[in-house]
This record gives C-alpha cells, sequence and structure tokens, in this order.
C-alpha cells in the first residue's frame, strides 16, 4: 500500500488565497512575496467566499479597496510596471458588471505585456437558480457569459468549475504572467458556488515557492547571423524598448552601446533607459519622437531593436527607416522579434546583447552625426520648455517639474497629447523612472496608474514621488483614485493640464482638414451651458490639497509645496488647445482619411496625407 498523502479540507476560495500566500519571487537577492496585495470590490460574486478567504489572509496580502474595477485594472499594471514585472497584485470584482468593467484594463495590461491576475465571480455552476442577478443569458448557449468576453484580452483564461482544477490552473496561471515572452493579464473565473465547495486539497500545494524570472540564452546561429550583419553595418543604429527595463538589461545595454560607439535611441516604452546626459542618447524616435532620432534612423542601414514590439508610433507606420535598412530583432518574444522580416536574435536582452560581442564598432563619423543632430534637439527642448511670449503649454509645465523633482521621482502619463510631449519633452533623470502608458494609449490610467506606481514605490522608495500628468479630458473619465490615494495614504502629486476638451484629437481633426466638432467642449454644438469644470474643488472634495495656478511661475512654487507635504496635491493649470504644441520630432503616421469629399480642405489634406505613403516599408 502506498502512504496517505497528508490533506487540507478547504474551500475553492480558502484554497486559492492560501496559495498566492505561498508563492515567492526574488528581487535584488530578497525573498518577497510574488503578489503585493490585491484591488478589490465586492459585491454579491465575490464577497460571501472569496471575501472571506482574503479576510483571513489580509496581512500576508493586503487588499486595497477601489472605487471602480478599471482603476483597480491600472493601479495593479502600473504595479507590475514599477516592479519590473517581478511582482503581481491580483484584482477581484463580481459577477456581471463589476467584472465587465476590468475588460479595459485588461486589454491595456495585455498590449503592455504586464501580468495581473483576475479573479472575478461567475454564475452559479449548478444553474439551479438560473437566471440570476448580473447574468446574461446566451439562448443557444448556457455557458457563454461576460467572462467570455476577457478571453482575447488575457494570456491566460479559466473557469474554475470543480475546486481541485485550481491544482493546475493557479500555476499555469502564474507561469504565464511571469514569462518573459508569454507576459500578460491571467483571468480566472470563480463560479459563486464553487467559491464555497470544498475539497481535500494536498498540503504540499501550500508550500511556500520562490519563483526565478527566466533568462532565455539566444541561439549561437542566430547571434552569429546578427554579428555578421552588424560588422556590414556602416551606420548601425539601436532601438531600446520598454524590454530592456523589464530584462534588466540596462547596463548591459549601456556597455555594448558604449564599446561600439552605436548611437541609441528609444521607445516611448523605452524611455529612461538611459540618462537624458549620455553621449549616446540620441532621442526618442517615431510619431512622437525627436528630430535627432528620426534624422539617424532614416540614414541608418542596420537597426538592432532591443525589447520592442516595433508599435507605428515607434516605426512612423513604417516610414521612419529607410527601405534597403535591415533589421535585428532582438527580443525574448518569438513573435515581436520577427517583425518586418526582421533577423531574429530570440533571446533575453541580458544574454543576448554581450553574445554579441564588441568587436564592430560604429563609424567616428557616423557617430558624431548622430550626437551633433541630438545637441540641436537638445536645444529645442530647452527653448520648447521655456516659458516665454507664448500661452501656457504642456512643453513649459513639462519643463517646470522636470526642473524640480528629484531624480528618483517617478512620472506617469497616458493618452492624449501629454504621451507625446512627456515624451519629447522631458529630460530623464534617472533610470527607470517614466511611465509613458502608449502601448494601449488608455485615458484614465494616469491617477490610477499612478496609485499603482506609488503602492510599489512606496515599498522600496519612500522618499520619492509618483508624479501624474493629466488633462481634463482624462481627469473627467477617471478620477476617483485621488480618493483612493488619500485614503491609503499613498501621496501621488497630480498635474492636471485643462485645456477645454480632447485637444490633441482636434489638431488632428484639423490637420486632416476637418473643422473643429466634438472634442473642444467650446465646439461642441450640444453643449449649450459653456460651464468650466472646478478641478481644484472637486480634488478637494476628495481630500487632497488642490490649488489653481495662472503661469508656468506659479507652478513651479505649487509644485514646491506639494514636494513638501506628505498628502496627494492636484496643480490645476490652464493650458491653450491650440498654440504652444511641441511642432518638431514627429514621424508620419497613418491615419484614414476620406478618400472623397466635398470638403476642399479635407481634399487637400488626404492628398497631403498620402504624399509621404511611398516611404512606408512593405516589411522587406
Amino acid at each position: 500500500m502506498g502512504l496517505k498523502m497528508n490533506t487540507v479540507t478547504l474551500t475553492t476560495a480558502q484554497a486559492i488565497v492560501r496559495y498566492l500566500a505561498a508563492q515567492y519571487t526574488v528581487i535584488d537577492g530578497k525573498e518577497v512575496r510574488l503578489f503585493g496585495g490585491g484591488f478589490g470590490i465586492f459585491g454579491h460574486g465575490n464577497v460571501t467566499c472569496l471575501g472571506e478567504a482574503l479576510y483571513d489572509n489580509r496581512d500576508a496580502l493586503p487588499l486595497y479597496r477601489g472605487q471602480n474595477e478599471q482603476g483597480m485594472g491600472f493601479a495593479a499594471a502600473a504595479y507590475a510596471k514599477y516592479h519590473k514585472r517581478r511582482r503581481v497584485m491580483f484584482c477581484t470584482a463580481s459577477a456581471g458588471p463589476g467584472t465587465a468593467n476590468l475588460l479595459t484594463s485588461a486589454a491595456l495590461a495585455h498590449a503592455n505585456r504586464l501580468p495581473m491576475l483576475m479573479l472575478c465571480g461567475d454564475a452559479f455552476m449548478t444553474r439551479l437558480p438560473d437566471p440570476v442577478l448580473q447574468q446574461l443569458e446566451h439562448f443557444s448557449n448556457p455557458t457563454l457569459g461576460t467572462n467570455d468576453a476577457f478571453k482575447p484580452v488575457s494570456r491566460f483564461w479559466d473557469r474554475i468549475t470543480h475546486p481541485a482544477q485550481i491544482i493546475q490552473s493557479l500555476p499555469a496561471a502564474i507561469a504565464t504572467m511571469i514569462d518573459p515572452a508569454d507576459c500578460g493579464p491571467a483571468f480566472i473565473g470563480l463560479p459563486q458556488d464553487v467559491q464555497g465547495w470544498t475539497y481535500d486539497y494536498p498540503s504540499s500545494f501550500f508550500d511556500k515557492r520562490v519563483h526565478r524570472i527566466r533568462s532565455q540564452a539566444p541561439d549561437v546561429g542566430e547571434v552569429a547571423d546578427a554579428i555578421a550583419l552588424l560588422k556590414s553595418a556602416k551606420r548601425p543604429m539601436i532601438i531600446a524598448g520598454g524590454g530592456v527595463q523589464y530584462g534588466d538589461a540596462v547596463a548591459e545595454l549601456t556597455a555594448f552601446a558604449e564599446a561600439t560607439g552605436i548611437p541609441v535611441v528609444e521607445t516611448i516604452a523605452g524611455r529612461a533607459n538611459m540618462l537624458d546626459r549620455h553621449p549616446l542618447n540620441i532621442g526618442p524616435i517615431g510619431v512622437t519622437g525627436s528630430d535627432s532620432a528620426n534624422t539617424i534612423a532614416k540614414e541608418a542601414d542596420v537597426i538592432l531593436a532591443v525589447g520592442t514590439r516595433l508599435q507605428d508610433f515607434t516605426t512612423g507606420s513604417w516610414t521612419a527607416f529607410a527601405h534597403e535598412a535591415k533589421i535585428i530583432g532582438m527580443n525574448v518574444g518569438r513573435h515581436d522579434a520577427a517583425k518586418h522580416m526582421s533577423l531574429t536574435v530570440v533571446g533575453d536582452a541580458k544574454l543576448s546583447l554581450p553574445a554579441l560581442g564588441l568587436d564592430h564598432k560604429a563609424p567616428d563619423a557616423w557617430k558624431a552625426r548622430a550626437q551633433a543632430e541630438r545637441a540641436k534637439w537638445t536645444a529645442y527642448v530647452a527653448d520648447n520648455v521655456k516659458p516665454g511670449n507664448r500661452p501656457n503649454s504642456y512643453a513649459q509645465a513639462i519643463g517646470v517639474v522636470n526642473a524640480l523633482c528629484d531624480p528618483r521621482d517617478r512620472v506617469v502619463a497616458a493618452a492624449g497629447g501629454l504621451p507625446a510631449e512627456v515624451t519629447a519633452n522631458w529630460r530623464t533623470l534617472d533610470i527607470g523612472t517614466v511611465d509613458v502608458e502608449f502601448g494601449f494609449s488608455c485615458m484614465g490610467y494616469e491617477i490610477a496608474g499612478g496609485w499603482g506606481a506609488r503602492i510599489a514605490q512606496a515599498e522600496g522608495e519612500p522618499d520619492a514621488d509618483t508624479i501624474v500628468f493629466t488633462g481634463d479630458g482624462s481627469y473627467m473619465l477617471m478620477n476617483s483614485d485621488i480618493y483612493s490615494s488619500v485614503l491609503t495614504g499613498k501621496k501621488m502629486i497630480i498635474c492636471v493640464l485643462d485645456n477645454g476638451g480632447f485637444a490633441v484629437i482636434n489638431k488632428l481633426q484639423n490637420n486632416t482638414g476637418n473643422e473643429s466638432f466634438n472634442n473642444l467642449i467650446a465646439d461642441t454644438p450640444t453643449a449649450v451651458n459653456q460651464i468650466g469644470v472646478d478641478f481644484e474643488a472637486h480634488a478637494r472634495a476628495m481630500g487632497a490639497i488642490a490649488e489653481t495656478v495662472s503661469n508656468p511661475a506659479e507652478m513651479a512654487e505649487a509644485f514646491k509645496r506639494a514636494k513638501a507635504s506628505d498628502t496627494t496635491s492636484v496643480i490645476v493649470m490652464n493650458v491653450d488647445p491650440y498654440e504652444g504644441w511641441t511642432t518638431e520630432g514627429h514621424a508620419w503616421w497613418e491615419v484614414g482619411t476620406p478618400h472623397i469629399t466635398d470638403n476642399p480642405k479635407v481634399a487637400e489634406a488626404h492628398k497631403d496625407w498620402e504624399s509621404t505613403r511611398p516611404e512606408q516599408r512593405k516589411g522587406v
């Protein structure tokens, strides 16, 4: 007879929480819990069973009460981004609309390759009480429900129909979330009855487990091909993406660039891979990039793309590079490494960059040309952020904060005009301090993401600040985590730059020949009562310190006061919706314009837009 297995009888919910609390990871040589805790809003679909289990484990897995499930997901994504995907938060939501609210944040995490675990209520497995509150009924498929909508926006998806299933499902979900190539959100649907069902779980299932993030070495054949191509280059360039930071390869990138003299440009996700003052940092590339980076990108003959998914804002919709340029795709993810017929090096940047060797040097003249272009761009930015004889602008606000913040302060922005303005004008003071969410370009991420980033930041850098740049449009969409930050004592400094609506889309509207319509409040025909929002009073109502300033000089003084305070501060300043945009540094961007129209301005804009299409690479 075999030995009898030691078991423990638990509900499904209790077993899930106990298992999560037993998972650890290693960061800087120290073991810490893989899950820093979670964000939760309870409803009838998760409070009675999962809520009971979380209460009993509230010290090991602190639960932050959200105000909106979408905001919880944004906060979880920002938390994971701060920790370079080495720590994770879970989100729990009730069946129905509570869970549905997480869809947008799941899509954001998926697009940005960020891990978070969603534990969401579901309909009853027995179906005895059907139809139940908040249940969607599909007449020909009783298994289909709201939670099935998460399948395309999750890297891992499961519905637990029996308590024993979590023995397989939870390890699989965690393996997905911490895998450098497959990293992304995991969704687990928890039917309300199954959450409370019991099972005799093996006691060993709850033993402490220490996870280590895999570091994948590249194939020697792929490395040899990449070396040969680099050695043939006359004008090589490196594109440094967000994967450089996630792969903990900043030192390797810098060492490789310095040894070879190859100029480096940064993607939006890769901002803060190098310090602003580094002589080989030629600036951000792409649609919201810099003249310096885009100039050398047009002339480069070999492009080493490291840790980037080559999104259209990086590639200028594939017009940023010469047709004959060759691309080496270095990425831990095969899907990203192989884009646009790249010569692939599938592997972790930390191991792959040193494997390329150091005996292929960029010509001195090419390096000097890149640095000369960067010097011109630096001068442009210095003038662009300087308050002067022009209206208040995003760039001026960014310049004020940049000049006064501490090197380890973290900057958060997303969607609208601010990602472009921060990317172009922010001068990186320290590595890994910029979070511009543009993988999904999601309005509403800013304040919620700032809260999640501050929770993470407070774990290791309590003296640093999280600084959020948001426009009035994003603020109106999602602002309730100002209250969350006050409740939890996680201070943020939030700069609300009010330009009277969705000004960057109005700019695109105008640039394509269209009249201003339904973007700026002033140009919305149905807005018959033109009332401005008192953002200061609104922020104060949620417990924040708030003030309104009239110009960049006043903003500087307000920012100093916010730095000195231990409470979330909101600084409001009006900026001009038409003047003051960063006008340089833009690559072409493909947008759909009308091929026929009665408006001559639209027709002319379409003709102008299409004139750049011949520069678009066709994938070879």
